[in-house]
């Protein structure tokens, strides 16, 4: 009997968000949680799912945080206590560095809780520049939940809220969830989740995360016409999907053995395409006798079968085209039994998504990295300069101006920056808005000369440099152009501008000589005092020599305490992080607590703002020390990732300097594994949570940062431990950064640690970031074995060939840490230790990507997950899968508690 799907649409709509509310523990790789509103630098373990949640702050700098009024907490998990409302400007949007290509579950969650007096509210949800769904509330507690799987066009994700009338846009929470990137694949676009059911739920929970390894929400769905069936057995979900064991140990038949199970999904625009993913698993015991076998008809139209569920195997069976509607508007499934089946159709699980086209391009990312760069480095802060620079039209930003050509990306070809308080010098990223027709930057405080890349701007024909304080001479290239008529040049009221370096000259002479008797006679005076000055400095220059204070020969950078000759400072100083020795000496209590030492210096434990925190000091003698200093500084400056140690601040004081960071309070992985801190802990799952958490901070430096950074000193003394055991990459002073592309390396000289160092880069000092890949290679084999990487009584002296030497015997067990006692699944020891042993190549072109390396461990880390939650997760047969995807709006009702 055909079922509506809408008669059991609204019971989904309830249900879905108490699934906030239910879960176990697992770990969380590949996620990110937001909680929106939440204090800056604070975190919190949700009771209820035990999902890790962080502040938003580090994501968007608009908007205002609130919390929902205190009632609501009773009955809200934490996660929705807070949120940020944006009462200022009518884009506002929040920037999440990832990695192109990877496929992501995006929920964003809305709950009013009465944090203002006008619930009633309507705004936009944008995914980058395209429109996501429109969100609409008409109480506190009429809260909404909106979810989308996306698979990343760039390394640049922007989630937006837009203001369409005069309601205040808000958001509760953001959740990203990494999923596997051969599921819900598409012909075009993303997908938004209409319903993801547990078809043989026997109880009415609704649950997430702690039964889902995605953290997907499922709802009960009872059709009236089925039954449900259910086993004690073990049901093996193994596959790309993973579908929660849960809701396959149930299932539904129908009541009426000879009848087909009919599915009709919502279909209120015929326009609308979905994908449907269908789960199917055997749960009882077939006598020999019996057969349950079947075919998937849409619309009256074979697309799959026959087929017969594997016994207790989970098997995810999907569309590959997406479903239209048949003439009269219709979408309906029908699972109907074969003339060779004894027994009727079977259905556990399914989801179904429509298509979201997203037909806005972005604009070109080099463009966007651009205006960004300027914005931050002019310290514009527009409210209107968020999200997207020309996508969509009707937000673009203001004094910016952009070409729309039909499956082109939006170019920028006007900025106008007139009157904007710029100061400085003309910025050098201007150059890379290679198709710039009109560039405004009149009637500001610009200081410096007029650069040479103006004129090498192809495309640039009015230049607009009037009323700004520029000085020296005009490129002749620029000036030519000019006097040809090929571009528009204003720059009146720039006096100490002159049209070349002779009238500069003459201007300067000019001025000399007008020089007045009385100035003229206090030159005496300023020679003698400027003549001390000098004696000075260069005496300064001598003690800073011997220290090693001078200009790096590899970087050709200056000190981190220079000034340029226009009396700025440089931009890696950042004032709201810079702190005074007194600073430092009064959160380390003069120094009372030694944390640990190295060659940089002595690390000390700290308390700032009533936080941990873990002082590293400069040893003054260390040559080499202000470079590590100054490169360690700069880097984690423009550097945010959940793997990597933060930067809390830094101290420059004359020769007193010194890093301040988040306090790691476990300390680094080899104290663990060496047993420094006590007997170790760590059990297998916990090293491939570490080996996967640092895997994908290195990930991120190599391909979520432009310029790419190679860290160049991967150890398991570099990787801390917090309080919860997440590990973090430490220690960036030898790292160094430099652009993809044609170039692909850089020659430095040589730097590491031996035994982690690659042999390819020590012998051409080319350096890749296939050298921390190799580095990355030792650390797993040292989580594995527990051994030295350098040993000189074993047979074979380096971790690597003595490994290898091991494995060509066929003993991987002797190889094992003993300290794991025999618990583990040999499977994932296996594929750990070949992950490792392909990133020691000694060809470096032949080595995994880090990415690679993070899928890998990824997947030994959910392999025994599954183990240790009781789940014997074996090889299954996936014979196909349905993608699909929506955004979905939700009720979002009280959890229990």
């Amino acid at each position: 009997m055909l079922m509506a799907f809408s008669a059991c649409f609204l019971l989904i709509l309830l249900q879905l968000f108490s699934a906030l509310f239910l879960s176990v523990a697992q770990e969380q790789s590949g996620f990110i949680s937001l909680g929106c509103g939440s204090p800056r630098g604070k975190s919190f373990r949700e009771r209820d799912t035990n999902i890790t949640y962080i502040s938003d702050a580090d994501f968007i700098n608009t908007g205002v945080a609130r919390s929902i009024i205190q009632d609501y907490r009773k009955e809200y998990q934490q996660q929705t206590w807070n949120l940020r409302s944006f009462p200022e400007g009518t884009r506002n949007c929040y920037t999440l560095n990832l990695t192109i290509g990877d496929k992501y579950l995006i929920r964003a969650s809305f709950l009013h809780g009465g944090y203002d007096e006008k619930p009633s509210t309507q705004f936009e949800l944008h995914l980058g520049p395209n429109l996501w769904s429109t969100v609409s509330t008409t109480n506190e507690t009429n809260a909404k939940v909106f979810e989308m799987i996306h698979l990343l066009t760039s390394d640049r994700l922007q989630v937006c809220l837009v203001k369409t009338g005069d309601s205040t846009p808000f958001i509760s929470v953001l959740e990203l969830r990494k999923l596997v990137n051969t599921t819900y694949l598409t012909q075009q676009g993303s997908l938004q989740l209409v319903v993801r059911a547990d078809a043989g739920a026997t109880t009415d929970k609704v649950y997430r995360y702690g039964k889902d390894v995605f953290d997907r929400v499922w709802a009960p769905y009872n059709f009236g016409k089925w039954s449900q069936i259910s086993t004690n057995q073990t049901v093996n979900v193994n596959n790309d999907y993973q579908p929660p064991e849960v809701a396959m140990v149930t299932a539904s038949v129908p009541t009426d053995p000879d009848q087909p199970m009919n599915i009709s999904l919502p279909g209120e625009d015929r326009t609308v395409r979905f994908y449907v993913v269908m789960q199917f698993a055997e749960i009882q015991e077939l006598s020999s006798n019996e057969t349950r076998e079947f075919n998937i008809m849409y619309n009256d139209r074979h697309i799959y079968g026959p087929f017969r569920p594997l016994n207790y195997t989970t098997t995810s069976v999907y569309t590959p085209f997406e479903l239209a509607a048949d003439a009269n508007g219709l979408y309906i499934f029908s699972l109907q039994r074969t003339g060779n089946s004894t027994l009727p159709p079977i259905l556990n699980a399914m989801e179904v998504y429509s298509i979201s086209l997203l037909p806005q391009q972005e604009t070109d990312r080099i463009q966007v990295d651009a205006v960004m760069n300027i914005n931050s480095g002019y310290e514009l802060n527009k409210i209107d300069w968020q999200g997207d620079p020309c996508a969509p039209r009707d937000y673009r930003w203001s004094g910016v101006n952009c070409s729309y050509i039909d499956n082109e990306q939006p170019k920028i070809i006007s900025l106008n920056l007139s009157s904007s308080g710029l100061t400085g010098e003309i910025s050098e990223f201007i150059s890379d808005l290679t198709d710039l027709e009109v560039l405004d930057l009149s009637n500001n405080t610009l200081t410096g000369s007029v650069p040479e890349f103006l004129a090498n701007m192809e495309t640039l024909k009015i230049i607009n440099l009037s009323g700004n304080e520029l000085n020296g001479s005009i490129p002749a290239t620029l000036l030519d152009k000019a006097r040809r008529g090929s571009i528009s040049l204003s720059i009146e009221g720039n006096t100490g501008l002159c049209s070349s370096s002779a009238s500069c000259a003459t201007t300067g002479k000019k001025k000399k000589n007008a020089v007045i008797a009385p100035v003229a006679a206090s030159l005496v005076s300023l020679f003698l005092i400027g003549a001390g000055v000098v004696t000075f400095l260069n005496f300064k220059r001598k003690k800073r020599s011997k220290l090693g204070l001078n200009p790096n020969p590899d970087t050709g950078t200056t000190p981190l305490h220079s000034r340029s000759h226009h009396g700025f400072e440089s931009p890696v100083i950042a004032k709201n992080r810079k702190l005074t020795y007194m600073d430092v000496l009064k959160m380390t209590n003069n120094f009372e607590r030694v944390l640990g030492r190295g060659g940089f210096g002595v690390v000390y434990y700290g308390v700032l703002n009533n936080e941990p925190v873990a002082v590293k000091m400069l040893t003054e003698s260390t040559a080499l020390g202000y470079k590590q200093f100054k490169a360690e500084v700069e880097l984690l400056l423009r550097v945010h990732h959940k793997d990597l140690t933060c930067l809390v601040g830094y101290c420059e004081e004359g020769d007193k300097m010194s890093l301040i960071y988040e306090f790691m309070a476990n300390g680094d992985l080899k104290e663990h594994l060496t047993g420094k801190r006590g007997p170790s802990i760590l059990t297998w799952e916990g090293r491939l949570r570490i080996a996967a958490e640092s895997a994908q901070g290195l990930e991120y430096l190599h391909n979520g940062c432009k310029p790419q950074i190679v860290h160049r000193d991967i150890k398991t003394t570099n990787i801390l431990l917090n309080e919860k055991f997440q590990a973090k990459l430490a220690d960036f002073g030898l790292s160094r950064s430099f652009p993809l592309g044609t170039e692909t390396h850089v020659s430095t000289v040589v730097a590491g640690t031996p035994g982690y160092l690659d042999p390819e880069y020590y012998r051409t000092n080319w350096l890749t970031e296939k050298s921390d890949v190799f580095s990355f290679g030792v650390v797993l084999l040292e989580l594995v074995t527990n051994q030295p990487v350098i040993d000189m009584k074993r047979e074979r002296s380096h971790i690597g060939e003595w490994v290898g030497l091991m494995l060509s015997r066929g003993d991987i067990n002797s190889i094992v840490d003993p300290k794991l006692q025999g618990d583990f699944d040999p499977n994932t020891i296996w594929k750990v230790v070949e992950t490792a042993m392909t990133c020691l190549n000694p060809s470096s072109s032949r080595r995994p990507t880090m990415t690679q390396v993070v899928m890998d461990l990824k997947e030994c880390l959910t392999m025994e997950m599954a183990r240790n939650m009781g789940s014997r997760m074996t090889d299954s047969t996936n014979d196909s899968s349905v993608e699909m995807s929506m955004n979905f709006t939700t009720e979002l009702n009280p959890g229990a508690r």
